[in-house]
This record gives structure tokens, sequence and C-alpha cells, in this order.
């Protein structure tokens, strides 16, 4: 009886105790960096979005590497960190996205569609991966959505040097091309543990985030 009580009071802690966990602490400061990229997306200064979303990837990185290295983590504890990375995870690469191409294209009713669609997409990604896990224990089904993420802030360096129509097509059909991989068959491997794959991202974000904030100025 005892046993059963302390596992219903592990399970049912105050809901702020689990804010004071590490790696949820990351996927804060993740969602932060995404608020962030949808004002300024909204607001239209684009190079501090895209500095907003790519950090958004680094701390989702993060909260993970830091989750597998801690110890004396409860069940609950891991439970709620996957829970909040999901939710988060829809704002940040589904969310994000589809404000990106709204916005761009100054809010245009016929873009709505669109929107909807990478929101879509993103929501069944997550889903599906909720549901079945990873392909034979190491690969996702479909393309995993902080690649949209990624690949979007690269596209947008290509902001200027184009007409803005011809742009808002590249942009769009961009995304909407990650959002049919998003949700498709393919197998792709779990990059986010293998340390290589780590440095190439924190490369890539401080990379990303030098251009954008000398854009900036």
């Amino acid at each position: 009886m005892a046993t059963d009580t302390a596992t219903v009071t592990e399970q049912q802690r105050a809901i702020v105790s689990y804010i004071l966990d590490l790696p949820n602490i990351c996927s804060l400061l993740g969602l932060a960096c995404t608020t962030f990229a949808i004002y300024f997306c909204v607001t239209g200064v684009y190079d501090a979005a895209m500095i907003g979303m790519i950090w958004a990837v680094a701390f989702d990185w993060a909260d993970g590497l830091i989750a597998r290295r801690m110890k004396g983590r409860t069940g609950s504890d891991r439970n709620f960190g996957g829970q909040l990375d999901l939710v988060i995870d829809i704002v940040s690469y589904g969310v994000t996205p589809a404000v990106l191409v709204l916005s761009y294209a100054r809010f245009e009713p016929l873009f709505v569609l669109p929107a909807f669609i990478l929101l879509s997409a993103a929501a069944i990604r997550l889903s599906y991966f909720s549901t079945f896990g990873l392909s034979d224990g190491s690969k996702y089904t479909g393309l995993a959505l902080d690649n949209n993420n990624l690949v979007l802030v690269f596209i947008f360096l290509f902001d200027g040097l184009f007409p803005y129509e011809i742009f808002l097509t590249i942009l769009s059909c961009s995304a909407l091309g990650l959002a049919v991989l998003n949700i498709s068959q393919i197998k792709t491997p779990k990059h986010s543990g293998e340390p290589r794959n780590v440095y190439l991202l924190a490369f890539y974000t401080l990379g990303i985030t030098t251009i954008y904030g000398w854009r900036l100025l």
C-alpha cells in the first residue's frame, strides 16, 4: 500500500516542480526563441526571426542531450519532458513556418491554405511519432520536424536576391515540400544524439546567427 501511495505521489507532483528539471528549462528556452521568431515574423523583421528559429532547434537538441546524461530523473520526469517537447515542437516547427509563410505573403488569404497544410503536417507527424516512436529503434518515419527550421533559415539567406514574387514562390514551395516529406514514409536517421552532428549544429547555429546578425546591423 505504501508503494502504491509513493507511486501516485511521484506521478502527481506539483506542475511547477517540473520547471526545475534542467532539460525542461532548455525546452522552455527553445520555446522563448520560437516566441521571438513568431513575433519578428509578424513584424516583418525576418533576419531576427531566422535567429530565433535556429536557436529553437539548438535548445531542442540540447534538452535531449542533457536528459540522456542526467541521473536520478524519475519516470514522470521523462514522461513530462517528452510531452513538453512534443507540444513545443508543433509550435517551433509547425506554427512558426506557417506564420513565416503567411507573413511573407503579407497575410494574403490565398496563403491560409498553405499555412494550414504546414501546421497539419506537423500535427500529423508528431501524432504518428507519439504513437509508434522510432522505426527499428533508430530511424524516424518521415522527415523529422526540426529539419523544417534548418532548411528554411538557409533558404531565407537568398531573400533579396530574387524579385519578391519569385522568392515568395520559392519559400512557399520549399515549405510545402518539407511538409510532404514530414508525413512521407521515408526513413531518416536520428541525428540529435551523435556528437559529430551536435558539433555540426553548433557550427551551423553560430554561422546562421552571425550572418543574420550582421544583416540586422
